[in-house]
């Protein structure tokens, strides 16, 4: 059996940034761009969190929500040099780490540097280990596969620690609301719920025709992780030829609004793994796929080698615009950099988007 750990830091940014300054202990953080201007939530402070504000959102949104907000610039540089510090930690105890982003990270200690047979006594030592190190908490999650480990790294966050085993893993997913699984959004949840399927008891007695009825092939992914199927390995970095991230909807889009900011949440994300290894690009590709599953790719070169995120929507939305066809229903949307300027030698993965 698998041996899994999930570590997610809290709040990273934003915990970065009270951390620089201690004065904003306590307060609504948010990370991002300023209220009056075009930006998004990178993320925010837990006190930021209660007012619903949470990352992705428009800022202007979130100053609506959280008038107290403290709204404080992203300093990619210096999470990134943090996260490398993270990482050092990581591999102390095993070279199969998996990086999702600057701050959270899968490992595979079945086999691990020190010997340890007990996973949550390595993930204890980790958490020791980048508290020492930083000064930043992050939430472990234990388990034999990637999907119950991730589900544990959220159920006690911040500085939180759970263990999932094949003894518990039923009675924790069954009470799990169904909108905190792994891979199922907001207006996917909202389908669910209006099928009466509330949490992971209702889904678990959910026959799979009925998934793949309202879901397609993604009932089966729903089918499979409730009752704890999750075969996927730890996937250790490679260099790329691209770096992209993509999103399919839950219901297909012909607003220019509304694909214009389900763009500028892509390309927020892409920011962020980008910035993980240091890496720009000199190409920047827009993909779009219609209602009726026909695909088109569009590329364009951009003014120079970059990773800035305001230079990279620019000319993604000029992309999107020029070649979507006004009116079609689009069910998928994608934006990603070629010709790729790696930094110092090692890579970057590049990662799928759960659907």
């Amino acid at each position: 059996m698998k041996k899994i750990i999930h570590i997610d830091m809290d709040a990273y940014f934003a915990a970065i940034e009270i951390r620089e300054d201690p004065s904003l202990q306590g307060k609504c953080v948010i990370v991002g761009g300023n209220p009056n201007s075009r930006g998004v939530v990178s993320t925010c402070s837990y006190e930021a969190r209660q007012f619903g504000v949470h990352s992705g959102m428009s800022s202007h949104q979130a100053w609506k929500l959280c008038p107290e907000g403290i709204f404080v610039h992203s300093h990619f540089k210096l999470y990134k040099e943090i996260s490398e510090q993270i990482r050092e930690i990581f591999h102390q105890y095993t070279d199969l780490v998996e990086p999702m982003s600057l701050d959270e990270a899968y490992l595979d200690v079945t086999e691990n540097k020190i010997g340890e047979p007990d996973a949550v006594e390595i993930a204890r030592r980790i958490k020791a280990g980048i508290l020492e190190t930083t000064r930043l908490t992050c939430s472990a999650g234990v388990s034999f596969n990637k999907f119950l480990a991730k589900i544990g790294s959220e159920l006690n966050k911040p500085d939180g620690l759970c263990v999932i085993t094949p003894e518990n893993a039923r009675e924790i997913l069954f009470a799990l609301p169904i909108g905190k699984f792994y891979g199922i959004g907001r207006v996917t949840a909202a389908r669910m719920n209006k099928l009466g399927i509330q949490n992971g008891e209702d889904l678990f007695n959910t026959e799979l025709k009925e998934l793949l009825r309202h879901f397609g092939k993604n009932g089966l992914y729903y089918y499979q992780v409730v009752r704890g199927i999750d075969d996927r390995e730890v996937i250790t970095q490679s260099d790329p030829k691209s770096v992209s991230c993509e999103s399919t909807f839950d219901t297909d889009l012909d607003s220019v609004d509304d694909l214009l900011a389900e763009l500028q949440e892509l390309v927020d994300r892409l920011v962020n793994r980008l910035a993980f290894k240091n890496i720009q690009g000199r190409n920047i590709v827009v993909r779009i796929k219609y209602d009726n599953f026909e695909n088109i790719t569009r590329s364009s070169p951009l003014p120079e080698t970059t990773s800035d995120k305001s230079v990279l929507f620019d000319y993604a939305q000029k992309l999107l615009i020029a070649n979507w066809e006004s009116g079609r229903k689009i069910r998928l949307l994608g934006v990603g950099v070629g010709k790729l300027d790696l930094g110092e030698p090692g890579g970057c993965q590049q990662l799928e988007i759960p659907v």
